[in-house]
């Protein structure tokens, strides 16, 4: 987790109860261990969310992966108050957005906070650089000022010279590139992406991950990232929630959950993740050390195993100061493959 200090954002117990009558005897019987088919059979009420709690830490890109129905979009849609949650806490700096009236709400939409959707909702009738600007001009900020601002990030998206273009002559990447580029327009501390990536074609779906990461890297916003796609989710998350019937199934870094998968369901997700190109250096360093030759903690698995093979000894890990944290040998990562190939 790249977050330091206290969360950014904190989600305590929510729950979102859709469906005619009383959403607290949906939550009663989910509390006494009924599933989300038996409260639909005898409520006729959906459990979209069910009792969830985490923290996403400032500068972390939290992902929630899930299928489709497991409710991952009504959550992040809770968070940002789009849905109302039926009961729980949204803390944003330990202040609860679902305590705030409309006013305050909108304060924190139009500057705080930004969302990406799959569709982009761009406007049609309105040049790419009026769109960008649109979440300044609500704002009120000077038309000169504004567009100044948009301009600029269209240049870090790397959409510069299509300012003046319409969105129907952009190609769908992008188009979603304008939408990115809008959301970070008013420098939102954080952002809320509900499967932005899933319309585009593969080759360009890539090159949108591969732009969010380089955004991350100099920005360091907190995100909230959402995906049905297990393999964006390991490339993009510093953590994952796997969430399955509106609940969290398991939460963890990359590696955590491709070595360690909590339950059968996500075990079926790991199933066939290619672990050197998943698991870092520190998960697989023994005691031992310092070795002649050394990788930084945060190395792939694929980036040793040709030291190793070159020769049999260990390989040091350090962190970024240098600082010896062990050592890893042929045994270990011969016993990660095995258990790959099983």
């Amino acid at each position: 987790m790249s977050g330091s200090g206290s969360p950014a954002i904190e989600v305590r117990h929510v729950w979102k109860v859709f469906g005619h009558g009383n959403p607290d005897d949906a939550i009663a019987r989910a509390q006494v261990g009924a599933t989300r088919a038996e409260v639909i059979s005898h409520l006729q009420q959906t459990i979209g969310v069910r009792d969830v709690s985490f923290n996403v830490g400032r500068g972390e890109t939290f992902v929630v992966m899930g299928l489709s129905g497991s409710g991952k979009s009504t959550l992040i849609r809770c968070i940002s108050r789009l849905i109302e949650p039926t009961r729980g806490e949204v803390l944003l700096d330990g202040t609860d957005i679902l305590q705030m009236d409309d006013e305050q709400l909108r304060a924190v939409r139009r500057g705080r906070m930004s969302m990406v959707f799959q569709h982009f909702g761009l406007f049609p009738h309105r040049k790419v650089l009026d769109n960008v600007a649109y979440g300044l001009e609500v704002q009120r900020v000077p038309r000169d000022a504004r567009l100044a601002r948009a301009r600029e990030v269209l240049d870090v998206v790397g959409l510069t010279g299509w300012a003046d273009s319409y969105p129907q002559q952009l190609s769908g990447g992008m188009q979603q590139r304008v939408g990115l580029a809008r959301a970070l327009a008013v420098d939102p501390e954080i952002l809320l992406f509900d499967e932005p990536f899933s319309a585009l074609d593969p080759l360009i779906r890539r090159e949108m991950q591969d732009e969010l990461l380089r955004l991350q890297k100099s920005l360091q916003r907190t995100i909230v990232f959402i995906t049905h796609d297990f393999a964006e989710a390991l490339r993009l998350g510093d953590r994952i929630a796997i969430m399955k019937d509106g609940e969290f199934d398991q939460v963890g870094t990359p590696e955590e959950i491709v070595a360690n998968p909590a339950t059968d369901y996500v075990r079926e997700f790991t199933t066939d993740v290619p672990r050197a190109k998943v698991l870092r250096a520190r998960a697989l360093a023994t005691p031992g050390g310092p070795a002649p030759r050394s990788v930084q903690a945060d190395a792939l698995l694929e980036t040793v195993i040709p030291m190793l093979l070159d020769r049999d000894e260990p390989v040091g890990v350090v962190d970024a100061d240098g600082r010896n944290l062990g050592v890893i040998d042929r045994r270990a990562v011969a016993g990660i493959l095995a258990a790959e190939r099983r």
